[in-house]
């Protein structure tokens, strides 16, 4: 059996969708429990579905844990607005401990999500602790896991991967947590602008910088991750930060038509907003990963036509 948690959720149910192309179909659906009938799952198969409590009793206590294969770790608060430290202490770090630890002693397979966020305002993001320095509540609690995953001895086979900023299908659900090419787009579709932060006091309009992954590249990873595990922490996207600038008009070039505005810088987010993020994949190559990333450009292409298509 594969276990996917967070399997309602963006990159859990593009993880259900390729084990399903695969051929898998023992695949046990771990979400919360009024996400079972969620549009993100409609089309996919899985074996069985568990709450997120019901999932980490009984492959934490029984040994009906045995029989899972592997653990694609995809549940988690994902916003990077949330401020409750307790809860994301408890639902971030504390949960995915209890899985890596049994993961650990059963041998098996374990990806868990961790986040481009613990680089905080370094500008070298490479996979090394003195690089991190966690801005948010959020950030911090994916920095803990891979604290975590740090004290364990080399020779086991769990792995965190950092997502950078991932767009594509299957994010239409979340909110103020959208990727930037969705949100540019809604934009431009409603009232022909695309609106781009202006300047705060690091960066002029326009000019903060990310590393924007196309989620069929993070999938990409991951599978080969399952084919061929490695215990350690991972970079995943495509190794080239681009402004928001620069996104906003490949919207608008795809589109045909529209302009970019600048707004004010909002002030709530100053004191945990990352300048610039760029993905270093010089330990995911050393592992022995060759496949190229998507550009920007041709990403976001990729993502409006299959938005055309809803």
């Amino acid at each position: 059996m594969i276990a996917v948690t967070g399997a309602a959720g963006f990159i859990g149910a593009n993880v259900v969708a390729a084990l399903n192309r695969a051929g898998v179909d023992k695949v046990i659906a771990v979400d919360r429990a009024d996400a079972a009938d969620a549009p993100n799952l409609r089309c996919l198969k899985f074996a069985d579905y568990m709450t997120a409590d019901e999932f980490l009793r009984r492959f934490c206590e029984t040994d009906w844990a045995r029989d899972v294969e592997a653990v694609f770790h995809e549940g988690a608060c994902s916003s990077t607005m949330e401020l409750d430290e307790e809860f994301l202490t408890r639902n971030n770090y504390e949960y995915s401990r209890g899985v890596l630890e049994r993961c650990l002693e059963l041998d098996i397979v374990c990806q868990y999500a961790s986040s481009a966020g613990v680089y905080g305002h370094s500008r070298d993001n490479a996979v090394r602790e003195e690089n991190e320095g966690p801005l948010t509540a959020y950030a911090k609690s994916k920095w803990m896991t891979d604290r975590f995953l740090r004290t364990l001895k080399d020779g086991h086979r769990l792995s965190g991967l950092r997502y950078f900023n991932v767009y594509g299908p299957g994010e239409g659900h979340k909110g103020a947590m959208r990727s930037t090419p969705l949100v540019f787009d809604e934009q431009l579709r409603r009232d022909g602008k695309v609106r781009v932060f202006g300047a705060n006091e690091v960066c002029a309009a326009g000019e903060h910088r990310r590393d924007f992954v196309h989620v069929d590249d993070v999938i990409a990873v991951k599978l080969w991750l399952w084919e061929h595990p490695h215990g350690g922490i991972y970079n995943i996207g495509t190794g080239e930060s681009r402004t928001f600038l620069e996104v906003a008009e490949r919207v608008i070039e795809c589109r045909g038509d529209g302009e970019v505005e600048f707004t004010p810088f909002p002030e709530e987010l100053k004191a945990g907003y990352q300048n610039f993020t760029e993905a270093n994949l010089e330990d995911l190559r050393a592992i022995g990963y060759e496949a190229e990333f998507a550009t920007m450009e041709d990403g976001v292409a990729r993502y409006l036509e299959w938005l055309n298509e809803l």
